[in-house]
């Protein structure tokens, strides 16, 4: 409750009447203490509207009720972002789709980077999957790189003039079951050494993209 003093006042008519003051904002008790205190300082002649008065006390019970109820919303809605936040934080790491197609015809796919939220609304950054890309290994049984034009390279990342042939970006094409390689000249190497490695490595996109945490259709 606020701080209030009443204090009594004569006016230019030799009516006393009240003056409040007060350090902070007045609530219902301080309106219902101002009352009395008019009451007892009013003219009998001239009383005042007692409908009047209730009709302002429920003003001021209304805008009390008002302000409680905001501030039980506004908690709840924090209490609800945190609540989204931390289950989004889940995903990180994880592979999602957001239910859109990309040209192949395919659902887009992405890894989750990171989360967010922004003005409560939850939102994941994520790499997106390009294409999936089958491992290749040497004749040690060394995995070995290439790039999207099928170039094999060195442990720098230098070309190396050998080529894989792909039948599609990260998709090696084979040649009785073995990878078909290709010298300087684009000629095949017979027993070339290379092998399947038997798994596949996703290739990003280089940029992040804003999903929002509800557009998410799939989690894996």
């Amino acid at each position: 409750m606020a701080e209030v003093q009443v204090n009594s006042k004569t006016g230019i008519d030799g009516n006393s009447y009240t003056a409040a003051i007060s350090n902070d904002k007045l609530d219902n008790d301080d309106f219902l203490k101002l009352m009395l205190e008019e009451l007892k300082m009013q003219d009998p002649t001239k009383p005042m509207d007692s409908q009047r008065m209730l009709d302002s006390q429920m003003q001021m019970s209304n805008i009390e009720t008002n302000l409680s109820l905001v501030k039980s919303m506004e908690a709840l809605t924090t209490s609800y972002s945190q609540s989204a936040l931390s289950n989004a934080a889940n995903v990180i790491g994880k592979n999602i789709e957001d239910g859109n197609i990309n040209q192949q015809g395919i659902n887009k796919a992405y890894t989750v980077r990171s989360v967010i939220n922004e003005n409560g609304t939850v939102t994941v950054k994520g790499q997106e999957i390009l294409y999936l890309e089958q491992q290749l290994k040497d004749a040690d049984d060394k995995l070995v790189n290439y790039n999207v034009a099928g170039e094999i390279l060195d442990e720098n990342g230098n070309p190396t003039g050998k080529k894989v042939t792909l039948t599609n970006p990260g998709q090696i094409a084979l040649s009785e079951g073995k990878p078909i390689i290709l010298d300087e000249n684009n000629d095949p190497i017979a027993d070339s050494g290379y092998l399947l490695a038997g798994g596949s490595m996703p290739v990003y996109s280089d940029q992040l993209s804003d999903i929002p945490f509800s557009n998410i259709t799939k989690i894996f």
